[in-house]
């Protein structure tokens, strides 16, 4: 598994989150809808370090905890956070099978409720799952810098404007750091056409 995830983030960074990732469609058609849209001022932008506590202590810690309590782990985000396993599997079912439905609990609640705020928040802040909670973006983000694919900048056309960052949904503060997730939106504001998404 942990070969698997740095061939892909060595491969694409974020580029997988921006492009792949099922949930992230869903928040940003959610975020298409009309609503009042809200940035992120630095103070709240430092939140973004959430998902990088959050991949150790449920990624790491409470999986090994387990581990060594009862000789076997648990994927502990699964199980008590992520919130695209409710939509896209256990809500589908409990639909269709009424032994599913009739063995919900707390947890399954929990989640829910989880999952119903960050679907709300999704139409007014830009894909908040993906910036303070997901592991897997936390995990790309290391690689985003390195990765073979992804946003690049032809430094001789560039004239320093800006226009890039200050259309970028993730609000990135350079391009390529560590929450771009390499949607291209910075490529289709530049005038000089500078910016490619592609090998770089």
């Amino acid at each position: 598994m942990l070969g698997l995830l740095i061939i892909f983030g060595v491969l694409f960074g974020r580029l997988i989150c921006g492009w792949a990732c099922p949930f992230g469609l869903v928040q940003e058609l959610l975020y298409k809808l009309p609503t009042p849209k809200i940035k992120l001022s630095p103070a709240l932008q430092r939140f973004t370090l959430l998902k990088y506590v959050i991949t150790v202590l449920f990624m790491v810690v409470l999986p090994l905890a387990y581990y060594y309590a009862d000789g076997i782990g648990i994927p502990a985000f699964c199980k008590f956070i992520c919130p695209a396993g409710i939509l896209e599997a256990a809500l589908p079912l409990a639909a269709i099978k009424p032994s599913i439905r009739n063995a919900l609990g707390a947890l399954f609640s929990w989640k829910l409720l989880l999952l119903i705020i960050i679907l709300a928040t999704s139409t007014f802040i830009y894909r908040p799952f993906c910036r303070f909670l997901c592991p897997l973006g936390a995990i790309y983000s290391l690689f985003n810098r390195l990765s073979i694919y992804g946003i690049k900048v032809d430094i001789e056309k560039c004239i320093g404007c800006d226009k890039c960052l200050h259309h970028c949904p993730m609000q990135c503060h350079k391009l390529g750091d560590r929450e771009c997730i390499n949607c291209g939106a910075c490529a289709e504001v530049c005038p000089t056409k500078a910016i490619t998404l592609g090998r770089k």
